[in-house]
C-alpha cells in the first residue's frame, strides 16, 4: 500500500485526503512523496506564518527535546513562565493572565468556562458562518450545520448577523455569560469585522455584564498586518484565544485574560500537555522571528498587492476579492472546490472557506518570487 491507501485503510475517515502525499517542506515550499514542490497559500489553515522547518524553531525544539520535553503546569518551569510573560506583553494592557493549551479550540473552551463560570451564565452569543472549533463548547458557536448536527444538545448559543451592530447589541441580555467573535471570519468566507461592529459587542458586554471574547486563533501574529488583528480597532475584550501559528508549525495555544475573570478555583481546569516546555520553547522562537522580522509589516504589503492584482484581473468568475492582510477570500461564482482542485495541479495548495469562496494563507515569510509565481497561477486557474 502507498501513503494514502494506508491512511485510507487505517484512519477513522473524517477528513478527505487529498491526491498527494506530502513528506517535507521548507518555507512556502512543501515536497510530494512522488518528488513534485508546491507552493503552500493555505495548506497549513493559518499555522504556518512562518512556513515550514523554520530553522529558530526547529532550533529551539532540538534544544529543549534534550533537557525536557513534558512537566505538568503543577511544577513552575522556567520556559513556560517566559512564554507566559512574552504573551502578556504583547496584548493589551490588563490582559496579563495567561491559560496554556494544545489548540485553539481547547483555547476557546476554557474562554467559555471562565466566562460562564465568572458570570453564573450559561447563554453564550456567537456570529453566523462563524467557526471557533470542533470540541463541545467550541463547536456549540460554530454555525454551520454540517459540523454540529447528529451530535445531541450543545450549549446555549445564539448566533446574529456578523457586522450587524445592532443585532449584536440586541442579542446580549442579563443572561448572556459572553459574545464570542472572530475579527476576521476565515472558514466563513474570509469577512473581517468592521470597527464599529466589535465597538457595539463591546459596549453591549459592559452594558450587560458579559465577556467579551475575540477569538484570534487564525488572525494573530502578524497574519492580517498587525500582531493581532485587535490592533485594527482598538477593541478591549476581557479574553483572547491564540493558537495555529503561535508555535511555528508546533502544536500550542493560550487564552489570555485580566486578573478580575481568573475566577476558578485551583483544580477547576486544567490541561495535562498545556504548557508543556516543548511547546513553549517552540512557541517563544516563533515569536522572536515574527516580532525581529517585523512580518505583520511584510504581511500587510504582500496582502495588498496580492488583492490588488487580482481585483485587476479580468477574472470572470471572480465575484469579490476581499481580506486583511496575507488573509485573503476569494469568492467565486460558482462552487470553488473544482478550481482548488485545478490549482493543485498546478503547484499551489489553497483552502476552501465556505462552498464559493478561496481562501489564501501564505506564509508570511514568502520571498517576492514565489508571491509573483502563486498570483500568476491563480490569474491562469481563475481565467477559465
Amino acid at each position: 500500500m502507498n501513503t494514502a491507501e494506508l491512511e485510507q485503510r487505517y484512519s477513522v475517515g473524517v477528513y478527505p485526503l487529498k491526491p498527494v502525499a506530502i513528506v517535507s517542506g521548507k518555507g512556502a515550499r512543501l515536497y510530494s512523496e512522488d518528488g513534485r514542490e508546491f507552493l503552500d497559500f493555505g495548506a497549513s489553515f493559518g499555522v504556518g506564518n512562518l512556513g515550514h522547518c523554520e530553522p529558530a524553531v526547529v532550533e529551539a525544539i532540538r534544544k529543549q527535546a534534550g533537557e525536557l520535553m513534558f512537566i505538568p503546569a503543577t511544577y513552575p518551569n522556567p520556559v513556560r513562565a517566559r512564554l507566559q510573560e512574552r504573551l502578556a506583553s504583547l496584548m493589551p494592557a490588563g490582559l496579563d493572565r495567561v491559560f496554556l493549551t494544545n489548540s485553539g479550540t481547547e483555547a476557546v473552551e476554557a474562554a467559555l468556562k471562565f466566562a460562564r463560570f465568572a458570570t453564573k451564565r450559561e447563554r453564550i452569543v456567537a456570529m453566523k458562518r462563524a467557526f471557533h472549533g470542533r470540541t463541545f463548547g467550541a463547536l456549540s458557536a460554530t454555525f454551520k450545520p454540517d459540523y454540529r448536527e447528529g451530535f445531541g444538545t450543545l450549549l446555549p448559543v445564539d448566533f446574529v448577523s456578523f457586522n450587524d451592530p445592532g443585532a449584536a447589541a440586541e442579542a446580549v441580555t442579563a443572561e448572556t455569560a459572553a459574545v464570542i467573535v472572530e475579527p476576521v471570519q476565515g472558514e466563513g468566507g474570509v469577512h473581517p469585522a468592521s470597527p464599529e461592529f466589535l465597538r457595539a459587542v463591546e459596549k453591549a458586554c459592559r452594558d450587560k455584564g458579559a465577556l467579551f471574547i475575540l477569538d484570534e486563533v487564525q488572525t494573530g501574529f502578524g497574519r492580517t498586518g498587525r500582531m493581532f488583528a485587535l490592533e485594527h480597532t482598538g477593541a478591549r475584550p476581557d479574553i483572547v484565544c491564540v493558537a495555529k501559528s503561535l508555535g511555528g508549525g508546533f502544536p500550542v495555544g493560550a487564552m489570555v485574560t485580566t486578573e478580575e475573570r481568573c475566577v476558578l478555583p485551583k483544580t477547576a481546569h486544567g490541561s495535562t500537555f498545556g504548557g508543556n516546555p516543548l511547546a513553549c520553547a517552540a512557541a517563544l522562537a516563533a515569536i522572536d522571528v515574527i516580532t525581529e522580522r517585523r512580518l505583520w509589516e511584510r504581511a500587510e504589503r504582500l496582502g495588498a498587492r496580492i488583492m490588488s492584482e487580482l481585483r485587476s484581473a479580468a477574472l470572470p468568475q471572480v465575484r469579490e476579492v476581499r481580506g486583511l492582510g496575507l488573509m485573503v477570500g476569494i469568492e467565486l461564482r460558482q462552487k470553488s472546490a473544482p478550481y482548488l482542485s485545478a490549482l493543485l495541479e498546478k503547484g499551489l495548495l489553497a483552502i476552501p472557506a465556505g462552498q464559493n469562496v478561496v481562501r489564501l494563507l501564505p506564509p508570511l515569510v514568502i520571498t517576492d518570487g514565489e508571491l509573483d509565481r502563486g498570483i500568476s497561477i491563480l490569474k491562469e486557474v481563475l481565467a477559465g
